[in-house]
């Protein structure tokens, strides 16, 4: 029988050793970076969840003072209106004096211009309530357009922060990127609300 021929295994052991011991570190300075960039995502996400709160607890405390707002214009011109009926009421009781023939008394026509002027006093005021309204109304609107971006960034964050967990787990560097190119589009998104 033939002796066997002996590889000396030790060396070629040492080397493949060596060679997960790199890689293994290169691996491990792969997850390190997947790591601080998912934090650095997770605490902007956490910045655009609070601005994103912020900004539509605002607008709704503006959408309900455009209600009141509203409210208080509609009880003005219901009042318009009660002393646009008593004008009417003076003015046809001063053609009733009128079609008997008479003179109508100098106190109805004192009470019909009473009115009228009231009436241009509540008109000026229901006027200006609206303007606040409109002004309050349109101030929400932009808010919550302003939160809607900061809700589509905090959406990219969470998913760029879980493709970030599935490249560490992997080690798979193409998920990271797509992990740092939503985080990108996170932080457009941001600026753009605070820009907006």
């Amino acid at each position: 029988m033939p002796e066997e021929i002996e590889i000396d295994t030790d060396k070629l052991r040492e080397a493949i050793d060596e060679e997960i011991e790199k890689e293994d570190k290169g691996g491990m300075r792969l997850v390190r970076w997947i790591a601080l960039t998912t934090a650095i995502l997770a605490a902007l996400a956490a910045i655009a969840s609070l601005e994103a709160g912020a900004t539509v607890n605002e607008a709704l405390v503006l959408k309900t003072e455009s209600t009141r707002l509203q409210s208080q214009a509609s009880d003005q011109w219901a009042y318009y209106q009660a002393k646009g009926i008593k004008a009417d009421v003076v003015q046809s009781s001063a053609t009733s004096y009128t079609a008997a023939g008479k003179a109508p008394p100098a106190e109805i026509a004192s009470q019909f211009a009473r009115y009228t002027a009231q009436q241009d006093t509540i008109r000026e005021k229901a006027k200006e309530l609206e303007g606040e309204r409109d002004a309050k109304s349109a101030e929400a609107d932009e808010l919550l357009e302003r939160h809607h971006h900061y809700a589509g960034a905090v959406a990219l964050f969470q998913v760029a922060i879980a493709l970030g967990a599935i490249a560490a787990l992997t080690r798979v560097r193409s998920v990271w990127v797509g992990s740092l190119v939503l985080g990108g589009a996170g932080i457009l998104l941001a600026v753009l609300a605070v820009a907006h």
